[in-house]
């Protein structure tokens, strides 16, 4: 007897694109970003500057000893910035679905997933035309409570 078919599993994007590394780079990322933004990271670099900056009479201030913290310091800068730039991407992206999906079930218009693949100039518009409808309705709202407001004064003056 045979077992149940089993469909073959569709292949992800990340499959295609080396999994295996986008998942490590992406771990990495996420891990490092989150330690630098410790504050044992801060106080550790801040430690880094000072022993440099103590050492600069031993080392009679030269080239070398400056050279050493401009390198250091360009290399680490130079990493974080792709570290944290995934990181980031990842956050941006897993917040979008969220919205997305709280837009899709909401009552809010679903004309809106999906809008940040626009261009800046098409957000830009939307943006108007959102708070110009804001503000709609808020004046909106103002004139109903003044009305309501007039209405209950007429009711009173009518029982009173």
């Amino acid at each position: 007897m045979a077992g149940p078919k089993v469909k073959p599993q569709k292949k992800t994007r990340s499959d295609q694109d080396g999994g295996g590394f986008n998942r490590f780079f992406g771990d990495l990322a996420n891990k490092t970003s989150q330690a630098a933004g410790r504050a044992s990271a801060f106080m550790m670099a801040a430690g880094v500057v000072l022993i440099w900056a103590i050492t600069g009479p031993l080392f009679q201030y030269s080239d070398t000893w400056q050279l050493v913290i401009n390198t250091g310091t360009t290399i680490v800068t130079f990493l974080m910035v792709f570290l944290i730039q995934n990181s980031q991407n990842r956050d941006s992206a897993a917040i979008q679905v969220k919205l997305d999906e709280l837009i899709r079930v909401s009552s809010a218009q679903n004309s809106f997933v999906g809008i940040e693949h626009l261009t800046d100039d098409e957000l830009e518009e939307i943006r108007d035309k959102c708070e110009r409808r804001a503000e709609a309705e808020k004046a909106g709202e103002e004139s109903v409570q003044r009305t309501g407001k007039k209405a209950r004064e007429a009711a009173n003056r009518a029982v009173g």
